[in-house]
């Protein structure tokens, strides 16, 4: 796998947890037999034409759009969504399954050579991995094509509305299959829907990735020529989403991936302009962790950034499934925005928080961070304030109040009154 070290017991699959261990074996194992087993359609010129034709059209992709991927992936915070899809989906359409697990193969080899050649330290066992688990899905593919007695695009292309349906099963069945097996091949695996499987903007691209492939096939299989056009149109959607990514990370904190301040007061005023209109309430909690300069000042600040991560995680797990803006403001101090919900359940869910960043033990090397708390403050739309500031206020108070009176607790400023 990786060739740091200097040798296999060095190699940097050996360093990922047995579960991940595990699951490169038997999925590169798999992979390996269903490329080896007798392929029903005779490999001729035709193919190894078009299957050098996709790799160097692939090559030339990823070497024009690689700063913008580099880009891409330093600002994501949810899985990275490649754009492969363009070639491997066209490969289904086109080609046999020794010839199409020889497209996967160079394209992921050539991303592992150009990363080795540019240091940077990606370790070989992950894009093998990645390239296993795109030559699985892209065999799950071809083999709904099987069933549905379709050799190719081109004996699609003579079947009516059952080709068309058939080359767009194969393609919804590469998105799920290939979304569901990456999901064991992770370290750590995520929590919320969105850290699972991608945003929608994410999964929109993987989708037009999987349209233009299609496009790719037809072209090849009709004017050979034209395929050349798509590398426009995918550099320019390439170039798009990069921008779409810019603007949200203008959004988020670096450290947890929570909103910003100006990112969540741009959601909280929408909020508040919609429950003016609807006449609707919602809850606005302003959390601060008690004590959190000295887990600074005792694990050093690298530590205070994994607690803030971990703190981070542990709100948004306690609000899940309602559709909050959890916000960071700076500091060790958060904001949560619970839209729609009855004044009687704001008091539970904040009271759910404090619980599970009490019960949070975080790693930092070889010791755990442990025994944090927090202290909330609540206030309550329309009776605490109808403008933004006014319910910030109004809960900073409260804040200050539970702090005052002994912090680890949920204040709500009507009780002040």
């Amino acid at each position: 796998m990786s060739m740091r070290g200097s040798g296999p017991s060095r190699w940097a699959l050996w360093r990922q947890g047995p579960r991940v261990i595990a699951y490169y074996l038997v999925s590169e194992t798999l992979a390996v037999v269903l490329t080896l087993r007798p392929s029903p359609i005779e490999v001729d010129r035709r193919t190894v034409a078009i299957l050098g034709v996709l790799l160097a059209l692939g090559v030339l992709q990823s070497e024009t759009g690689r700063r913008v991927e580099r880009i891409r992936r330093r600002v994501a915070s949810t899985p990275h969504i490649n754009m492969t899809s363009v070639w491997t989906f066209a490969g289904v359409l086109l080609l046999s399954p020794p010839l199409l697990a020889v497209l996967v193969t160079g394209l992921y080899l050539h991303l592992a050579m150009r990363s080795w050649y540019r240091l940077q330290r990606v370790p070989a066992s992950r894009t093998v991995s990645n390239a296993a688990i795109i030559l699985l899905s892209c065999y799950a593919a071809q083999g709904v094509l099987r069933l549905a007695g379709l050799d190719d695009v081109r004996s699609a292309m003579t079947h009516g509305w059952t080709g068309t349906f058939a080359v767009a099963a194969a393609g919804v069945t590469f998105f799920v299959v290939n979304a569901l097996l990456v999901l064991p091949a992770r370290r750590e695996i995520g929590r919320t829907p969105e850290a699972l499987f991608g945003t929608w903007s994410d999964n929109g691209l993987e989708v037009a990735t999987l349209c233009l492939g299609a496009l790719n096939a037809l072209a090849v299989a009709t004017l050979p020529g034209l395929v050349v056009l798509v590398l426009p149109s995918l550099l320019l959607l390439h170039r798009t989403v990069l921008v779409r990514q810019l603007e949200v990370a203008a959004h988020r904190d670096d450290k947890t991936g929570l909103y910003n301040t100006s990112g969540w007061h741009a959601l909280a005023e929408r909020t508040l302009a919609g429950a003016a209109r609807q006449r609707g309430t919602f809850g606005l909690l302003m959390l601060d962790l008690d004590h959190f300069k000295q887990v600074n000042d005792t694990y050093g600040h690298l530590a205070g950034d994994a607690v803030l991560r971990a703190v981070a995680e542990a709100i948004i797990a306690a609000v899940r499934g309602r559709g909050d803006a959890v916000g960071r403001f700076g500091g060790e101090e958060f904001v949560v925005l619970l839209p729609g919900i009855a004044h009687q359940d704001i008091a539970p869910v904040a009271e759910r928080i404090r619980r599970a960043i009490s019960a949070l033990s975080v790693p930092v090397g070889q010791l755990e961070v442990a025994g944090l708390s927090v202290s909330i403050g609540i206030a309550a739309y329309p009776t605490a304030g109808t403008a933004l500031q006014r319910l910030l206020d109004a809960a900073d108070t409260a804040l200050y109040h539970a702090k005052a009176t002994g912090r680890n607790k949920v204040v709500h400023v009507a009780d002040l009154v």
